[in-house]
């Protein structure tokens, strides 16, 4: 059944066909007329929006041509203006350059007029602190760096500058440190010293001193005697004590010096009161004590203890041991640093901060002349037979 079925289909298909062709025929000619209408349709569309587009791409172009034009004129405006207002400007700043100028020179004027006083007393002040410093440091006189100090405290009075308030502040203050301290009299100790030095060269030494010549007494004399005899007796009782004597030693022999140890001996001794005058004048208490009392024992154990010269000379010594000279000064580098801040600060009305000074040791050091013991025949460290 189904053979048959699909011959039969098969056999009706070209029936088919034929009788639809001719209707598509017919049909073909208006469908295919009908899409090249429709083509020319959107073709001549197509062409028309274009040319519109070209005509309003042209317009368009044109109005921003013109814009342009405007623009760039207005541009031009714009920078011709612009270079106007810079050459006023430029102007206007050569001015304002000129007149600065000007006006500086005259401040730079003014300004030194009125400085050049202040510069010439602020000289004036730091040589008068120098002068005093130098006194206190060097000589130790501190009268002196009183006159100086004062001095300049005075010329700070009689300016009347509110600006150097602090500096005349920091100088009473030291005046009044120097009023308040305990002096000594330095150069009285420093010229007792000297005439020690003077001496030492005709002080006797302990092994050339001489037998004290005491007077005669009484004699004895036989009451019985001729005249003759008894004057014979007495010359001879003369000559028996003469050749005995008797003395009290208080001390051992003294050491017998060559004339070479014994000049050494005098050097020695000066350069070591020499160094005592230097330590002195360096307030250094404790090294000038020990100086002065070496000096004292070795004037009493070379020295003739019974001469009057080498008393005088041991009782100075004695009293200078005593003296108080090792007071420390006090400094004036605070006055110094606030001064020459004042005069780097210049013209400023507020100098720059002056650093308070570290406070120094009691002890100085100074250079030793004499050896640290009584070496005889040794002279500043070399010896000699």
């Amino acid at each position: 059944m189904t053979m048959e079925k699909d011959a039969l289909t098969s056999s009706d298909k070209p029936d088919r066909l034929k009788a639809v062709w001719p209707v598509l025929q017919r049909l073909a000619l208006p469908v295919a007329m009908l899409a090249l209408g429709l083509l020319a349709w959107q073709w001549f569309d197509a062409r028309s929006r274009m040319v519109d587009l070209q005509q309003e791409v042209a317009r368009r172009l044109t109005s921003g041509d013109s814009v342009a034009g405007e623009a760039r004129a207005a541009a031009k405006q714009t920078q011709e203006g612009l270079a106007a207002l810079q050459a006023k400007v430029g102007a206007l700043e050569a001015k304002l350059a000129e007149s600065q100028s000007q006006q500086m020179a005259l401040d730079a004027m003014v300004q030194e007029l009125t400085l050049n006083r202040e510069a010439r007393l602020l000289s004036e002040i730091e040589q008068a602190l120098n002068t005093a410093a130098q006194q206190l440091q060097l000589a130790g006189n501190v009268e002196a760096a009183l006159i100086a100090l004062q001095e300049a405290e005075g010329r700070l009075a009689a300016a009347g500058r509110a600006r150097f308030l602090p500096l005349r502040k920091l100088i009473s203050r030291d005046i009044e440190r120097l009023k308040a301290l305990p002096l000594a009299d330095v150069p009285g100790i420093s010229l007792r010293i000297e005439g020690i030095v003077g001496a030492v060269d005709t002080l006797p030494l302990a092994f050339e001193a001489k037998p004290r010549i005491e007077p005669a007494k009484a004699s004895f004399v036989p009451v019985a005697a001729p005249n003759n005899w008894e004057k014979l007796l007495r010359e001879l009782w003369a000559e028996l004590r003469g050749l005995i004597r008797v003395e009290r030693m208080d001390r051992p022999n003294p050491e017998l010096l060559s004339p070479t140890h014994a000049f050494f001996l005098r050097e020695n001794l000066k350069l070591r009161l020499v160094n005592a005058r230097l330590l002195l004048l360096q307030r250094d208490g404790k090294t000038f004590r020990q100086e002065v009392k070496q000096a004292q024992a070795w004037i009493e154990q070379y020295f003739d203890l019974r001469a009057k010269p080498v008393q005088a000379a041991l009782s100075t010594l004695r009293q200078l041991a005593a003296a108080d000279v090792g007071l420390v000064l006090p400094t004036l580098e605070e006055s110094l640093t606030t001064l020459r801040n004042y005069k780097v600060a210049g013209g400023k009305d507020t100098p720059l901060p002056a650093s308070r000074p570290r406070a120094g040791s009691d002890g100085s050091p100074s250079a030793r002349g004499a050896t640290s013991g009584p070496v005889p025949g040794r002279a500043g460290g070399s010896g000699a037979d």
